[in-house]
Formats: C-alpha cells, structure tokens, sequence
C-alpha cells in the first residue's frame, strides 16, 4: 500500500495538475492559530509541511525565520509541535504531514526517540535540511524502517553522478531546491532554466515524486506547473506577518492566499 505522500502526488496527477505543498511555521503566532491556519488550508493542500522553529537556520530567509522567531518568542518547545500535527491529524487522518527541521534538534532529542514522536503524532516524511547524502544514509534507512519518508535535497549545482547516488537513496519525494539562496529570495534563475534543470532530474529519476520549492510565489508559480509538486513557504510566513501588522484575520488571509495559489495551477 502506497504512503499518504505517494497518494497525494497520484492524486494530483490523475487531476492533471502538481501537488500543493504549503510550509508553516509551528506555533506561528500562537499554538492555537498554527492548528486552525493548518485546519484552513488542509481543504486546498495536497500536502503540509511544518517547520520546528529554529534559532540558527541555515536554509531559512527572512521571512521564515520571522515566522520562528514569533513560535520561539512565545515558548514553542519540540514536544509542542508533535502535538500540534497529532492534534491536525485527528481529524485530518489521511493528510500527508512533512516536518522540516535541522539535525542538531534531532540529534539532541534523540533519533530514534524523536522517529518514536514521529510516529505516534502522524508524521508522513521529514526534512532535514543540514543532513545531506551520504551522510543521511543511516538515519535515511531509520526512518524508511518505521515508514517515514526521508526526503533528499537537491541543488542546482548537484552534478550527475551525486544526483544518481540520491535519487537511488530516496524514498517517494525529492526536493529540488530551485535556486542558489535561502527561502524567500527573489528567483534569481528563469522558470525556463529552473524547468531544464527539473527535466533533466526528472529523466534520471522517472519514478519517485520531485517538487520544486525556493522562490515560488503565486506570481510565478503557474509557469512550473509541469513539476512534479510545488512547495510555498516565505509567501505564506509573509502574509501572517501582514495579517499581524494590519490587525487582520490571519487565518482567513492565508487561507485566501492558499486558494489563490491553488487557483493558479488547476
């Protein structure tokens, strides 16, 4: 039986269209308004996936870490966020949940400890962002043995035969990092190099699932509607930080958002 993230991409694509995915911070403003933003935007999403709100990010712009620093500042702590998704899942069972995080927290919770949390709350895939292959090898093969999807990263600057070894080591999801940047950065490439940079991965890697996040907003992401799936981050941090400013419904606005983002690669 296929997972819930290998379902949501057969899903997509029997639709003619690419998975959704929308990146949250959890915790962001509050704990309460992160499960209802989730709650919201599950209706238009294929996928979530949660950030733990991080001190130090490495691959995280500014709009992100904004988004941590208001989870952190309101004293989100690792437990919190497992309880926010097995909260999410209760009544969103079959909504695939990727959590986004750094291994220094993992590797001070404990691995198997936190794939143990993992499991237990509803979590579908992970993403370690400073834990590349080969180094990820044996924490990779822990996860696949609980039926976690560990997904791998992969650069613009990612030669061939690195990419073969990657995609050979992956389970059902790859991310294609877009851009040479951290989240939130104006695409510095054209969506024409970044969709023959994915054309060339996607004919080495014809069976597993690769999605395209960094940069995609809903100014531009009706023109990389031919990958695989789409991943929205900083653009949804943004508009929460907007909706805080202006005093406004954070969770109508970003579901707005999310509707529109959906709209645009029907």
């Amino acid at each position: 039986m296929k997972n819930l993230i290998s379902q949501a991409f057969t899903q997509a694509k029997n639709q003619r269209r690419p998975a959704l995915i929308t990146y949250t911070v959890a915790g962001d403003n509050t704990k309460k308004n992160s499960l209802e933003i989730l709650n919201s935007i599950s209706k238009q999403v294929d996928i979530c996936e949660i950030g733990f709100p991080h001190n130090t990010p490495i691959a995280d712009g500014g709009q992100i870490q904004t988004s941590s620093y208001r989870a952190l500042k309101n004293g989100i702590k690792i437990n919190d966020v497992f309880k926010i998704v097995k909260n999410f899942k209760r009544t969103k069972k079959t909504k695939p949940v990727i959590l986004m995080g750094y291994y220094n927290m993992v590797f001070q919770f404990g691995e198997i400890r936190f794939l143990e949390k993992c499991k237990k709350s509803g979590v579908d895939g992970i993403i370690i962002v400073d834990l590349p292959w080969p180094e990820n090898k044996k924490f990779s093969k822990k996860c696949k043995k609980r039926g976690i999807c560990f997904i791998q990263l992969i650069a613009p600057t990612t030669d061939k035969k690195r990419l073969k070894n990657i995609i050979k080591d992956s389970h059902d999801m790859i991310y294609y990092i877009s851009m040479l940047s951290t989240t939130g950065g104006k695409l510095k490439v054209s969506t024409n190099k970044i969709l023959k940079n994915y054309s060339m991965i996607k004919k080495i890697n014809k069976a597993k699932n690769c999605v395209i996040g960094f940069g995609i907003t809903k100014k531009n992401i009706s023109k990389l509607k031919k990958a695989d799936g789409l991943v929205v981050g900083s653009a949804i941090c943004s508009e929460i930080t907007n909706s805080l400013k202006k005093k406004q419904n954070i969770v109508t606005n970003v579901s707005k958002l999310v509707m529109n983002l959906k709209m645009k690669i029907l």
